[in-house]
């Protein structure tokens, strides 16, 4: 029986990725083929994933009601998804720089920009690094500094595996790219190393952002809540609003989601209401 609800349960999941995916184009970024997707009209909302994710696993619920009132433009970060490994760096800094590569290409003078987990450090360093370019930032699940997180996470990514990397997560690389085990396997590695050497960002460049931000994350979240706190007072112009659950709950993440269970997506209306506000 569980065989049967994860089947039909993956089976929804992949017929929603390429429904979405009819969009996808590519950008020549910095030496890299960036893959991004374009929905909706309206002020442009930047959506970046997580650690090991697709646009689809991370925004599969809330991007086609964020596009209901915006031009959202998904992207799949260096070596996820759609977007091929190159030779250089992974980083948090590097992906900020593709982000502000992609927005000037797209000739938008600027955007709002919502991360989650990894694509949320991303976040950060895009309003850190091109502030000229963002309008209101929304960081959800994240931390800038190693004390941030909670005392087990960095134990757990010290001896992280192939194994435990969340079936869903490799199903969906796999069926963006048939048979390439390698390549799953070193973007598994990619993102672990990442975290293994977590960069902290300086907190006098937390305190610099001037964007509006939202603070968002789970009661149960990777980041502690003394931490999220910290960075909404930190933040000159921060709000900061926590839900039931855990990593990617109240966003409707798919590993976070239950099969048969409808998500109920507890954020959609707080980022809703911040984004439109003037």
């Amino acid at each position: 029986m569980k065989k049967l609800l994860a089947l039909l349960f993956m089976t929804t999941f992949t017929t929603m990725t390429n429904a979405q995916t009819a969009t996808g184009q590519y950008a020549n970024i910095n030496g890299l083929k960036l893959y991004y997707e374009v929905h909706g009209t309206g002020f442009p909302l930047v959506l970046i994933h997580g650690g090991g994710s697709t646009i689809g696993t991370t925004w599969g619920r809330m991007l086609p009601l964020l596009a209901q009132t915006h031009q959202v433009i998904a992207v799949e970060m260096q070596a996820h998804g759609h977007t091929p490994d190159i030779d250089r760096p992974l980083s948090f800094t590097q992906d900020a720089d593709d982000i502000a590569a992609l927005l000037k290409q797209l000739h938008i003078a600027k955007a709002d920009i919502f991360g989650f987990s990894n694509g949320a450090s991303t976040t950060l360093e895009v309003a850190i690094r091109h502030p000229q370019l963002v309008n209101k930032i929304i960081v959800a699940s994240t931390f800038y500094k190693k004390t941030g997180a909670q005392p087990w996470f960095f134990p757990m990514m010290a001896k992280a595996s192939f194994d435990e990397m969340p079936q869903p997560f490799k199903e969906a690389f796999l069926d963006i790219n048939p048979g390439k085990q390698d390549a799953l396997y070193a973007m598994f590695k990619r993102d672990v190393a990442r975290m293994q050497n977590f960069p902290e960002i300086k907190e006098a460049d937390i305190k610099g952002i001037k964007a509006p931000a939202l603070i968002i994350c789970g009661n149960q979240d990777v980041n502690t809540l003394e931490h999220a706190l910290e960075m909404k007072q930190q933040i000159e112009h921060a709000q900061l609003a926590i839900f039931p659950g855990g990593h990617g709950d109240y966003i409707g993440e798919l590993t976070s989601l239950k099969p048969g269970v409808q998500p109920l997506l507890p954020a959609l209306p707080v980022v809703s209401a911040f984004l439109q506000a003037k």
